[in-house]
């Protein structure tokens, strides 16, 4: 990294105002990623239940999820400040504009952790507990500490934390696991590359100058879009697999219907790849975050109905 930019990035900025200072540790705590997670566990806590069950236990599961989704998120933002400071999508990020200190940010997702664990212990099961304390250990150490700067397949095994909350969620309910838990965390675990692999090809250039070995990096393009399908036929089988095991015909039709749009895109995205036409791999990153919310809501309409 040359001397000025890492003048630019060391620059602090004026005092912030306590709203400003508000707004930075929700930052860093990645409210989008943790919609996202929230998503996934309310249809898989309504599967558990086998309708709607106790709103309170759904309340109480959601609190502690976003207080554990918050605690990961800060740690990997407090690991990660130096990449962020390079990468121009994460140069705004509270710790990289020095609104929050390091060692506050370590602190305050220490604490959320601790919060987190505390209301699942509480409030659910001790096999909740349990797994929510390996989701943010498989974030914060498998994939920030120990996979992000080592292996393009950082990915694709530390992306298992983001598919831990439908195991926690079944967990929650029922203080135990069953397959229908583990399809749904396969086909998060499925999804995560060619979704995650998408936004990696636009910022290629951003994880190039951080060093940061993902595999659109280190890989030919035409390696990457084929490895993104091969994860999207992975996923599709999966959410078609949950359908004989514990869902009706409205989930089953709909979701080959689905399976079937988002496979198209992604053939399309490696077609287009393989002839060296000009690609637009936003389309399958913004398709992706669809498919998952269209999959679980369904699989949440179809428990409740």
């Amino acid at each position: 990294m040359s001397s000025g930019t890492l003048h630019r990035a060391s620059e602090r900025p004026s005092q912030a105002g306590a709203l400003d200072v508000v707004k930075a540790y929700v930052a860093l705590t990645k409210p989008r990623i943790i919609e996202q997670l929230l998503i996934t566990t309310v249809p898989a806590m309504l599967l558990a239940a086998g309708g709607v069950g106790s709103v309170w236990l759904i309340v109480q599961t959601l609190v502690g999820g976003m207080l554990s989704a918050g605690s990961a998120n800060s740690l990997n933002c407090y690991v990660d400040r130096d990449i962020d400071s390079v990468m121009h999508r994460t140069r705004r990020r509270p710790l990289v504009r020095h609104v929050v200190e390091p060692r506050n940010a370590l602190v305050f997702g220490i604490v959320l952790g601790a919060v987190s664990t505390a209301v699942f212990w509480y409030f659910t099961t001790p096999l909740a507990t349990v797994l929510n304390l390996l989701a943010i250990l498989l974030y914060v150490v498998l994939y920030t500490m120990v996979l992000k700067r080592r292996t393009a397949q950082n990915i694709v095994w530390g992306g298992a934390a983001g598919c831990m909350p439908v195991l926690i969620g079944w967990a929650a309910v029922t203080g135990s696991l069953a397959l229908a838990p583990v399809i749904m965390f396969l086909i998060i675990f499925f999804w995560t590359p060619p979704h995650f692999w998408a936004l990696a090809i636009k910022y290629r250039d951003d994880y190039a100058a951080a060093g940061v070995p993902m595999l659109p990096v280190v890989a030919r393009p035409a390696t990457v879009t084929a490895q993104m399908l091969g994860h999207a036929i992975a996923m599709v089988g999966c959410s078609v697999w949950l359908w004989p095991v514990a869902l009706g015909p409205l989930y089953g039709v709909t979701v080959l219907v689905l399976g079937s749009w988002f496979l198209l895109e992604t053939v399309l995205l490696h077609v287009r790849t393989l002839r060296g036409a000009p690609i637009r791999p936003m389309r399958v990153f913004h398709m992706s975050n669809t498919y998952l919310t269209l999959v679980f809501v369904l699989i949440a309409v179809d428990a409740v109905l």
